[in-house]
């Protein structure tokens, strides 16, 4: 799935992000858009494993703040 989140001041690079999603998912990406206000994070992670995750970084998100985005999975990998 792929997430949305918009950037506020207190917000963590999205390497540090990455790093702390590791545990709950090896394989998540997390970066910015080209508007560099939006924080998009590819993950097989639930939005509950997101913001839990955020709040261990120090950057609190209400679960009404991330926007689950529609797949945009082709099916070609059988996944």
């Amino acid at each position: 799935m792929e997430f949305h989140i918009a950037l506020v001041d207190a917000s963590p690079e999205p390497a540090v992000v990455q790093d702390a999603l590791f545990d709950v998912d090896p394989t998540a990406v997390v970066d910015l858009d080209m508007s560099g206000l939006v924080m998009r994070i590819s993950s097989s992670a639930t939005v509950t494993d997101l913001v839990e995750v955020l709040g261990q970084v120090g950057w609190t998100v209400a679960p009404a703040q991330v926007a689950q985005q529609p797949t945009i999975c082709c099916g070609g990998c059988s996944g």
